[in-house]
């Protein structure tokens, strides 16, 4: 006799990674033991770190941005694959999204170091090339060339990562349904067990609360938000800038949208395009978006309204953009 969702227990996990949280929620039979599996998750996210963190001097990125331009690099796979996949949207999004702004990322004190001026005055004058265009991979050896003096950072895609791995991880134990995140990267796997969606919030553009702005009711995707309302840096008469980077400036974007969520098959993909349309902006945004066939949100200011400028399929009964009273996990 097969097991109903009545059957299962409610497991919820948790731990520390890239300087916040990773979530699990799945269920699986009373007597299954959750440590070996908390183990694994864990184990999974700390690879990913381990390999794609600036915060870590010795990670295998770090190492990387250590080389000079013109050597040949080995790398793990998969830094590797996320290396692959980030030059792919870099291209696809005309630069948009860009790797290759380590530099500016830590001159304005969004990476281990406070913000530095002479630091920022030579990220607003470096010359720029989008990654795609500096950075050579050989898959066949497992290593990499830079082709110019570039500092990488995968704080754009490598939560998103993370929470594939998750996910996959999951998948290795003979779970097939669950809902897995870091910060408000997320990922739904499957159904619930009573055969409903996944419940997850699109966060309110709010710096002072977390409240949701409408849900999202997912199956077998993964959902990433960007902001300019966390994860800020105060300039000179009170103003705050955003943590998303201009890369034709070197700069954080100067009035980028109130947020951008994304949905798609892995939250790598997910979370790499949030940054990439929060960079060119509701109508240039909009059109790659239609385009390429995004399933995307747009949060617009307008005064102290917040306006949402839905692309693609977002209320097409798949991916169902919806209000409602439950409590979800909150993306952003």
């Amino acid at each position: 006799m097969s097991k109903t969702f009545t059957d299962l227990k409610r497991r919820a996990l948790h731990g520390p990674t890239m300087g916040t949280r990773w979530s699990a929620l799945f269920y699986v039979a009373e007597a299954s033991d959750p440590g070996p599996i908390r183990e694994a998750l864990q184990e999974a996210v700390d690879e990913v770190d381990a390999q794609m963190s600036i915060w870590r001097p010795d990670s295998d990125l770090m190492r990387l941005n250590a080389e000079l331009p013109g050597a040949w690099v080995e790398v793990p796979d998969r830094l590797m694959n996320v290396l692959r996949l980030a030059l792919d949207i870099s291209h696809a999004s005309g630069g948009a999204f860009d790797i290759s702004l380590g530099d500016a990322v830590a001159a304005w004190g969004f990476g281990p170091a406070a913000a530095d001026p002479r630091l920022i005055r030579n990220a607003l004058d470096a010359p720029r090339r989008p990654a795609h265009a500096v950075l050579e991979l050989d898959s066949k050896s497992a290593t990499v060339r830079k082709a110019a003096p570039i500092t990488l950072d995968l704080n754009g895609i490598a939560k998103g990562y993370g929470v594939d791995r998750l996910a996959e991880t999951l998948h290795c134990f003979g779970i097939s349904s669950a809902l897995v995140g870091i910060d408000g990267e997320m990922r739904a796997c499957g159904l619930r067990p009573d055969g409903q969606p996944w419940t997850i919030a699109i966060e309110a553009p709010d710096p002072v609360r977390r409240a949701p702005h409408s849900l999202l009711a997912l199956q077998d995707a993964a959902v990433a938000t960007s902001g300019d309302y966390r994860h800020r840096v105060l300039v000179a008469g009170g103003r705050h800038l955003s943590h998303t980077m201009d890369p034709r400036r070197g700069a954080p974007l100067v009035e980028p949208p109130a947020s951008v969520t994304v949905v798609a098959r892995s939250c790598a993909e997910a979370d790499a395009w949030t940054t990439a349309l929060m960079v060119l902006g509701p109508k240039a945004g909009t059109a790659l978006a239609q385009h390429l066939g995004l399933d995307a949100v747009f949060l617009m200011r307008e005064g102290e309204v917040i306006r949402p400028l839905p692309v693609g399929s977002l209320f097409d009964g798949t991916v169902a953009l919806r209000a409602g009273p439950e409590r979800p996990s909150i993306t952003g």
